[in-house]
């Protein structure tokens, strides 16, 4: 494979004004002073910020550097200094073949148009000869599933089928430099799996540059990551487990403001480990891959309820819902009577938690019998948080480690 740079970005930064007059003051003074041959100043002026301070970072053709961050961090805003949209303040930037760019939903496209029509001028603007599009043609159509629709207006399109559209062309002119933006998360499921494998396709001999909040997604595709904070890199490297972990560790713990509940309240929970004291990060404790924990938690019962049952949703930081604790009938404390205006302590006993790395939240409900029938008493999202540690880090959050051998 040829391991060209393609991308390349030296100390690049670029900042923007919070006020639109002060905005369009600066930069007349700074067309002013360019026509003079003198440079604008480096300093920031008034109502000035740094979307982008100094970022410096390198991509080679099949590479896929993930860019994550926090909104506003300056991701969006690289991407549009990459694609030639805007133009930096500082610094320079190098992008060596066809640049294929998906960072803006309908970007590029005109409305007034057929997909057909959009087609061609889409790839006429990537660099691509008309004979040239006329042999991707078809391909284009039947990845974007858009055989019924290409000769409507775009207008008429919606925001999924411009997306499919979109990436459709990006993707199958096979440009040397890909930039992807959040837009995939507009796509269905079955649709954002098919760009994924493209993009694993398009990977041995491009450069890809994705944006996503979505990090099992990063995770999956990405052999390099930069982590973006306040328009600063805080991490670039190959590493992608580490670049994650950094990235986690910007969430601090948000525990639940426990209300009051008019049945009973919810007045602590925390995790603890059998075995060991706990190390935390952010106020978030950290559970080693394949450790064991117990999660504890204090009520007091504003009423009396009897035959106790407790529900336990496990999240990830996308807040899916990907385990969960359902409390049998059959559960020695379902027998329990618990007394109006007492505090009541339970604890749910993990014995290995194999999750892959990162950030997770337990959703805590309970439900009681209150004059014979059963009720829920509260129900709290993402009551606690904590965050897993280890070597492992994958798409999906549940990692199992079977053991393999050779039977014939």
């Amino acid at each position: 494979m040829n391991q060209d740079v393609l991308i390349k970005v030296d100390g690049v930064s670029k900042k923007f004004c919070k006020s639109l007059k002060r905005s369009l003051w600066y930069g007349v003074g700074d067309i002013t002073r360019s026509v003079f041959g003198l440079n604008s100043s480096d300093k920031l002026r008034r109502d000035e910020f740094w979307a982008l301070e100094n970022v410096s970072f390198e991509v080679r053709r099949g590479e896929c550097l993930g860019l994550i961050g926090h909104n506003g961090a300056g991701k969006s805003t690289l991407l549009k200094l990459l694609n030639g949209l805007i133009n930096p303040d500082a610094g320079s930037i190098e992008m060596k073949g066809k640049v294929g760019a998906l960072i803006e939903l309908g970007a590029g496209f005109n409305p007034i148009l057929s997909g057909r029509e959009n087609i061609y001028n889409n790839g006429a603007v990537l660099g691509f000869t008309k004979t040239d599009i006329d042999q991707k043609f078809d391909e284009i159509v039947a990845f974007a599933e858009l055989e019924e629709f290409i000769d409507m207006p775009v207008q008429n399109y919606s925001s999924g089928m411009k997306v499919r559209l979109g990436f459709a062309i990006a993707s199958q002119m096979e440009p040397d430099i890909l930039l992807i933006d959040e837009v995939l998360a507009v796509g269905d499921m079955g649709f954002v799996i098919k760009c994924f494998n493209r993009m694993d396709q398009l990977l041995q001999n491009t450069a890809v540059i994705l944006v996503s909040h979505s990090i099992p997604q990063v995770a999956r595709m990405a052999t390099k990551l930069c982590v973006f904070e306040k328009g600063k890199s805080k991490y670039v490297g190959e590493d992608v487990p580490e670049g994650i972990n950094i990235y986690y560790s910007k969430f601090g713990s948000r525990i639940t403001n426990f209300y009051n509940h008019e049945k009973a309240t919810l007045e602590a929970i925390w995790i603890e480990r059998p075995d060991s004291k706990m190390d935390e990060i952010n106020g978030n404790k950290l559970v080693p891959y394949g450790s064991s924990i117990k999660l504890k938690f204090r009520i007091k019962t504003n009423l009396a309820i009897n035959s106790p049952l407790f529900y336990l949703a496990f999240f990830d930081r996308e807040q899916r819902n990907f385990a969960e604790v359902i409390q049998s009938e059959s559960d020695l404390i379902s027998n329990l009577n618990l007394e109006k205006g007492k505090f009541h302590e339970f604890e749910v006993m993990f014995e290995e938690i194999r999750f892959s790395q990162g950030v997770y939240s337990i959703t805590l409900s309970m439900s009681g019998i209150l004059l014979n029938s059963r009720e829920t008493i509260f129900r709290i999202q993402s009551a606690i948080y904590f965050q897993v540690t280890g070597e492992i880090h994958g798409w999906a959050p549940i990692q199992l480690q079977p053991q393999f051998r050779l039977v014939n």
